[in-house]
């Protein structure tokens, strides 16, 4: 089946030629309303991004996914290995949420949010207007020869990409491995530590490369979410859209003449300048509608806003609009759709913010060693050899730390450590224990026996395990 006229550019991808060659876009420097809001939103993220790894709550890193050590912090609350649970819960209402976002909004995270279009457009891009000019003086430097001001501009431009990918390789070091082992690290000297140095040039190469060659390629081609918008979106969605019936009219577009009755005409209010297509940071024309280049960066609103002021029509013409919107003139409303994805976004939230409240700072761990049975003593004492782990997920140290055991009447004994012992801040202790209950006080071959953590004289967490003893033949 042939592809409709109209729908050809769907076909392939607008940074790519009809030859398969790469087609690099240089978009033209926005500027307007909808512009200053995202700067303002950009630079909040970036504070946001840059100080997160650095700044503690409680003595914790607002942000770390040591994935190494499978330690977690996510807004200063500790997630270690036997939180896995909540960590899931955690990343689970991520994507709900983002998901029921993009289901209302389209992919206004990417165009707000998203840490790839935040430094492309408001970091390395703002470097290339300032050192290369604006969109028509990068083309012309892209295609003159290497003189000494293209060597010059070039050099500088991939010079200050090169630093500024090295210090993100840093902070997104710091996330994984810890702001403190970085300036550890850094202390040291790079030679103290050759496998952390690599994995900083490699961050570096990668993010080098991202944005100073790979760019907008990531959004049309690597991010699984921007193929997702095709799944989610609906026609009650609200995306970056152009209003095809105002700017189209009866007879379609036309170049704008003074004086010119254009209604009379039957044409639309699109003048044909390609100002929308000139500012497209992934070089599409948004008139074709919502495509999956399209990341709702909003740029072209502003510059469709600008042609329109300058020229005595109404502003909006491209806007924040649904396709029910501009077809039958229909409001935002709250869908059964949506409506779910809160419903499961609350029941989620409502069960992380739950299992937080219930969850302890200290978490043990008791288990029988692997392949001992039990042992028979004199006057009829059973004994088992057990191995403990304390996980202390707090940031001071817990002393004079003991064990008792609670269920049962009997004895219970450490091996090669004091009865009161410490559990080191966000550490782990660990050993040997033997516990001996007389066989009369148990009922058969497999007993659940209930474990106590003290500090001093309060109890900060209960355990359980299996005790075994003789089998009864009653």
């Amino acid at each position: 089946m042939e592809t409709p006229e109209n729908e050809i550019f769907r076909d392939s991808i607008g940074t790519v030629t009809k030859e398969g060659k790469r087609a690099w876009v240089f978009p033209k420097k926005p500027s307007g309303t909808f512009y200053n809001y995202r700067k303002w939103v950009s630079y909040g993220l970036l504070a946001f991004f840059i100080f997160s790894p650095f700044v503690k709550i409680n003595g914790n890193q607002f942000l770390m996914f040591n994935v190494l050590e499978r330690r977690f912090n996510i807004f200063g609350f500790p997630f270690w290995p036997q939180d896995f649970h909540l960590f899931v819960i955690s990343m689970l209402i991520g994507v709900v949420f983002i998901t029921l976002f993009t289901v209302a909004f389209g992919r206004i995270f990417c165009g707000w949010i998203c840490p790839q279009t935040i430094f492309m457009e408001m970091v390395f891009r703002r470097i290339e207007y300032w050192i290369e000019g604006d969109r028509g003086k990068q083309m012309r430097l892209a295609k003159q020869p290497w003189n000494t001001e293209k060597i010059k501009k070039k050099g500088l431009k991939f010079f200050i990409f090169a630093l500024i990918s090295f210090l993100i390789a840093n902070v997104f070091l710091a996330y994984l491995i810890g702001s403190d082992k970085l300036f550890e690290y850094i202390a040291d000297g790079p030679l103290s530590h050759i496998s952390n140095l690599v994995s900083l040039l490699i961050f570096t190469a990668v993010f080098y490369f991202v944005f100073a060659w790979f760019r907008e390629q990531v959004c049309i081609i690597a991010c699984p979410y921007g193929r997702l918008q095709g799944v989610l979106l609906d026609n009650k969605s609200i995306v970056v859209a152009y209003d095809h019936k105002r700017g189209e009219g009866d007879n379609g577009r036309k170049k704008f003449r003074k004086n010119e009755d254009r209604k009379a005409l039957g044409h639309g209010d699109c003048i044909d300048c390609f100002q929308c297509v000139n500012v497209c940071p992934t070089g599409i024309d948004i008139r074709n509608g919502t495509q999956l280049e399209c990341v709702n960066c909003t740029a072209c609103i502003d510059e469709c806003d600008h042609i329109m002021e300058s020229i005595n029509l109404p502003k909006g013409l491209i806007r924040y609009a649904s396709e029910d919107n501009i077809e039958k003139k229909a409001p935002f409303k709250l869908t059964a759709r949506l409506k779910g994805y809160i419903a499961v976004l609350s029941i989620l939230t409502g069960l992380l913010i739950g299992m937080l409240f219930l969850r302890n700072d200290v978490e043990a761990t008791v288990l029988r060693l692997p392949g001992q049975l039990y042992e028979h003593k004199d006057n009829n004492i059973i004994s088992n050899v057990f191995t403990y782990k304390l996980v202390n997920k707090t940031t001071k140290d817990i002393s004079n730390v003991s064990l008792k055991l609670l269920s049962h009447k009997g004895t219970l004994k450490l091996v090669a450590t004091k009865d009161n012992f410490l559990v080191p801040k966000q550490g782990i202790a660990k050993g040997t224990l033997f516990i001996e209950i007389n066989n009369a006080a148990l009922s058969g071959d497999r007993n659940k026996i209930k474990i106590g953590v003290y500090e001093g004289d309060k109890l900060i967490e209960t355990t359980s395990a299996n005790f075994l003893g003789p089998r009864s033949y009653k």
